[in-house]
């Protein structure tokens, strides 16, 4: 045994989490590979070529850096938790009006749970994944911290991890910036890797038509929401919609309505099939509500506090006074912020530190 200790690490293809397990590996740990089939392109009906974390191509990358160190590797198939939970709920979330976000969800309730569990029967001490992220112990908690490199910071999807799993959780690469771990792929031999394409889309969307991929999720959809009524902020009808899933809150592209100047989503009525649209500066808030929140550097908030809170993955942040009650947060900024979605996570940051986040509500218009 290894005086570092065992730890397990997802390893998808990437140059991140090869990075993670030749660098654990060569500080001493006894690294354990573990490659997560999520999702079987196929069975997606897309038109797009499989590609990401669950292509074969990548699966035998993570095989082949393993097997180059002496790493043993697992593959381990978690098809039906994945789409029984998260794709299940991608959907229902659209049929309710909101924009979801997948990725959270997965961290939480699959990828993370399935690696704690393959870790314990492998008696892995820990866990490890190529996030940008940092995590350390404050206090009796346990902390998400921004990773080093601003512009591939992960740790807005990382808000949903419970204690139990930062606990046993390292980041390697979120103490370095990108061009760095590039770098040391190449100076361990591995051009293709270093230079590998990295996609952004869903990964059981591989076309990234989400539109697409709901019709054929939902046998009748098209027909059941299409010609709902598109609506100005005071109610005059303006025109027919193609059904109201389809539509995102804060969407300019698309709408196929000509009023003389540009139209946006404001909100979305499930309900009565409606979509709701207005000018730019019918988008702006100053107040929301998040539920489901989920704490890290404090336990609870007794009284108002001040943060950055992001509204979404790329989001720079906006300032202003995040209050507790009970599972929700109530949320006061302190300039209007524009085109906050329903659906998405907000995540409280107060400097680099996560604070906590949760599920956006719906605001009133």
């Amino acid at each position: 045994m290894s005086k570092k200790g065992k730890v397990l690490v997802a390893m998808s293809g990437g140059v991140d989490s090869t990075v993670t397990a030749v660098m654990l590996k060569e500080q001493g740990y006894e690294v354990v590979g573990i490659t997560m089939k999520t999702w079987d392109y196929a069975s997606s009906g897309g038109s797009k070529k499989e590609t990401g974390c669950c292509s074969l191509d990548s699966i035998n990358d993570a095989r082949a850096v393993a097997v180059e160190h002496g790493i043993h590797h697992f593959i381990l198939d978690i098809r039906e938790e994945f789409g029984d939970f998260v794709i299940n709920n991608f959907v229902d979330e659209y049929l309710a009006g909101r924009t979801p976000n997948p990725c959270v969800l997965c961290n939480t309730h699959i990828k993370w749970e399935a690696l704690l569990k393959r870790a314990d029967q492998l008696d892995c001490e820990f866990i490890a994944t190529g996030h940008y992220a940092q995590v350390r112990e404050e206090n009796s908690r346990y902390v998400i911290s921004k990773g080093l490199d601003e512009n591939k910071d992960q740790s807005y999807v990382l808000w949903g991890l419970s204690q139990k799993s930062l606990a046993r959780t390292l980041f390697p690469v979120g103490n370095y910036h990108k061009p760095e771990i590039r770098q040391m792929a190449l100076d361990w031999g591995y051009t293709d890797l270093a230079n590998k394409s990295e996609s952004y889309e869903i990964c059981f969307v591989p076309d990234n038509d989400y539109r697409g991929f709901l019709k054929r999720r939902v046998e009748g959809l098209e027909e059941r929401v299409n010609g709902g009524n598109f609506v100005m902020t005071d109610g005059t009808v303006v025109g027919k919609h193609r059904g109201y899933p389809f539509y995102t809150v804060g969407q300019r592209k698309g709408l196929e309505i000509a009023v003389g100047r540009p139209l946006f989503v404001v909100s979305i009525q499930p309900e009565t099939n409606t979509v709701v649209l207005g000018d730019v500066q019918d988008l702006d808030r100053t107040e929301m509500w998040v539920r489901n929140i989920n704490l890290h550097k404090y336990a609870s908030l007794s009284e108002p506090m001040e943060a950055i809170t992001k509204i979404r993955y790329k989001d720079v942040g906006h300032l202003g006074s995040i209050e507790q009650d009970g599972t929700r947060m109530k949320v006061n900024f302190y300039e209007n912020v524009n085109a906050i979605a329903p659906g998405q996570a907000a995540v409280f940051y107060e400097g680099n530190d996560v604070i906590g986040g949760g599920w956006i509500e719906k605001s009133r218009i």
